[in-house]
């Protein structure tokens, strides 16, 4: 009980994420963005762009309204059926039969026969005809069909949200850490460029060697390239993140999203800025480094594709029962009411003579057998169910092993977050030493080149670390059925 509850809810919650999301977006500025457009995009913001825009979104909301049209189609077959019939002949040479002359001659020669003309030169008819079903269990079985695949259907469109938003979360975090990449690459560069000035200035001294000019020259010549690679793939994931939101190729070229990974403090949410709060609370699922997840028996009743393979398992039990039912009889009211009438000579529109006709009656309609047809449906339909049935309990254990697996990279993440944390001081730190010693004169020029290339590849891990940790929340929300916006307005539909 408690789990239809939930569905039903799901799908008051889902009407609100179809009808009112729209609304909600027009109301603003464009996607959140600053007024004129210039200000950066945030990930809540992203995700309504993304559910307003979403093609795939679109389609599986059309396939929801023909599956609406397709209850109404259904209950049409336990009303009544009214059908009107209208005829107008003109008999521009009538038939003529021929019978027997002595039927109108007693004393006509036997085998003579006599040409008798039927009907008039103007036939009008017209009927009306009223049929009813008073017993049809496979017509009130097919509404029930048509019902739970229209629940297939919704959850089907709340899945393909969840995948949207899923997606555009990946791809938002993505283009956060190729900005996080092509930014630590650029401060590489300018730091090599610095000590390669210094290290000249040096050699002219006569305090560095050729050599050390050189080596730094060659870093120097390595970097450059690698940061254009980093500035192509920030280009790139601006790309695809436009692509994700139906973005135009101008609304993509001036895309900037709010955020920075290398700044993001996962142990202490209060201390980041409102842009990087906003990437560690946009969440569904609860999580803690020290537990507070919940159970992941509980996580799977929420998932999209193991509800949708439930309503699938019971849409085939409808099916199943339907040709069960094919074995009751049928049992209908009907009746028709007649108009004919005929002249000869110049139409007259039901002139007269006219003749009236009315009939009633009870229709019972027993299959009794048909080849173990119907016995051979049935078996169909059962293994068909079997098979729904053991998909379903393995999506089950797939989804809690899944679940199980995206928690355990949250934890890991978070965990080698907090390592690099240090290391990213702690590299940081000797780099400093080292570069106060090479102008002492105390140090080598590889100690510098060494300790620069430790904190570049120190800082890019921890992004990394954070990146990891953002992506994983969000692969846990959508393999656990609770995705941000498509799960909060559940919460709205409740309290209305």
């Amino acid at each position: 009980m408690a789990h239809m509850i939930r569905y039903v809810r799901t799908r008051r919650g889902l009407a609100l994420l179809l009808g009112g999301l729209s609304a909600g977006l027009a109301a603003g500025p464009l996607f959140g963005q600053a007024p004129g457009g210039s200000g950066p995009l945030d990930l809540e913001s992203a995700v309504r762009a993304a559910l307003d825009r979403s093609p795939q979104l679109r389609a599986a909301r059309y396939g929801l309204e023909e599956a609406e049209e397709q209850v109404s189609e259904a209950w049409g077959s336990v009303f009544p059926s009214v059908d009107l019939s209208s005829t107008y002949t003109r008999n521009v040479s009538p038939a003529l039969n021929f019978l027997p002359a002595n039927i109108f001659d007693p004393d006509a020669p036997p085998g003579e026969l006599i040409g008798v003309q039927f009907g008039a030169d103007n036939t009008w008819q017209l009927s009306v005809s009223v049929e009813q079903p008073l017993f049809n269990a496979a017509a009130f079985i097919g509404v029930g069909a048509a019902g739970r695949f229209r629940s297939l259907q919704e959850e089907s469109v709340r899945g393909e949200a969840f995948t949207v938003v899923t997606r555009v979360r990946e791809s938002f975090y993505g283009l956060l850490l190729a900005q996080e990449q092509a930014r630590l690459t650029d401060n590489s560069v300018r730091r090599v460029r610095q000590s390669l000035e210094e290290t000249r200035a040096l050699n002219r001294a006569g305090l560095a060697s050729e050599y050390d000019v050189l080596r730094l020259e060659v870093e120097l010549a390595n970097l450059e390239p690698n940061l254009r690679r980093a500035n192509n793939a920030v280009l790139q994931g601006r790309r695809q993140l436009g692509i994700d939101l139906g973005f135009d190729a101008e609304q993509t070229e001036q895309l900037r999203v709010a955020g920075t990974l290398a700044e993001l403090q996962l142990g202490d949410p209060g201390a980041n800025s409102p842009a990087n709060r906003q990437l560690l609370t946009f969440v569904g699922v609860p999580w803690g480094p020290e537990g507070g997840t919940p159970a992941v028996t509980d996580l799977v009743e929420l998932r999209s594709d193991v509800r949708q393979l439930e309503l699938t398992e019971s849409l085939r039990k409808t099916e199943m029962r339907l040709e069960q039912v094919d074995y009751l009889p049928q049992i209908s009211l009907f009746g028709t009411y007649a108009i004919n009438s005929q002249q000869n000579g110049d139409p007259e529109f039901f002139g007269a003579p006219r003749s009236y006709s009315r009939n009633v009656g009870v229709q019972l309609t027993l299959p009794i057998f048909q080849g173990f047809q119907r016995d051979a449906r049935i078996d169909q339909r059962r293994a068909v169910l079997r098979r729904a049935e053991t998909q379903t309990a393995l999506a089950r254990s797939q989804a809690a092993a899944e679940l199980r697996s995206f928690i355990e990279q949250a934890d890991e993440a978070w965990e080698r977050a907090q390592g690099q944390g240090l290391a990213v001081r702690q590299a940081s730190r000797g780099f400093d030493i080292a570069r106060a010693q090479y102008r002492e004169g105390l140090g080598s020029q590889l100690e510098l080149t060494d300790a620069e290339v430790a904190l570049r590849q120190s800082e890019f891990n921890y992004a990394q670390a954070v990146y990891d940790f953002l992506v994983a929340r969000a692969r846990l929300d959508a393999a656990a059925g609770r995705v941000p916006l498509v799960d909060e307005r559940d919460g709205e539909a409740d309290d209305a």
